[in-house]
């Protein structure tokens, strides 16, 4: 072990045994932490002996996993609010599309992740000015049934 470790984290409450090993393995530690409920167990006695030989023990929290994204959620909002989609910021910073999307949702973006293949309110326009399905199926190069669905959608 390195020997100019100063800190370290612990998971079981102090023994007087743990003690000695912990000193005789680190002889720099100046601190000891551990969960509050790992603190609550350890007793007073072990907690005001360490500090005599200048180790503070102190609580720590250190619950849940922790974020692997590094920063890189701000970056992708900001590419996302360049007008990049999703498929394309993934391919760009070499990360899976779902974790983009879960970058996106957890930045709070305006994305909208349902981008259409075919513009609705131009397919709608065309139908009010008395166009028929086939028509603008023709017109807008789709399937006819593409445009049965969207006219039929409320």
């Amino acid at each position: 072990m390195d020997k100019k470790v100063t800190s370290i984290h612990i998971t079981k409450a102090l023994s007087s045994s743990m003690i000695v090993d912990l000193i005789d393995e680190y002889p720099d530690l100046e601190e000891i932490t551990c969960a509050p409920s790992v603190y609550k167990r350890t007793s007073q006695t072990y907690i005001d002996a360490l500090n005599e030989v200048g180790i503070d023990v102190k609580k720590k929290y250190e619950w849940g996993a922790k974020s692997k994204s590094n920063g890189i959620e701000f970056y992708v909002v900001k590419l996302s609010n360049e007008g990049m989609t999703a498929r394309q910021i993934s391919q760009k910073l070499d990360i899976s599309l779902n974790r983009v999307y879960y970058l996106l949702k957890k930045g709070k973006a305006n994305f909208d992740n349902r981008k259409r293949k075919h513009d609705h309110s131009e397919i709608k326009r065309l139908k009010s000015e008395g166009w028929s399905a086939k028509e603008i199926a023709e017109k807008l190069d789709m399937p006819i049934r593409s445009v049965y669905y969207i006219l039929n959608k409320k």
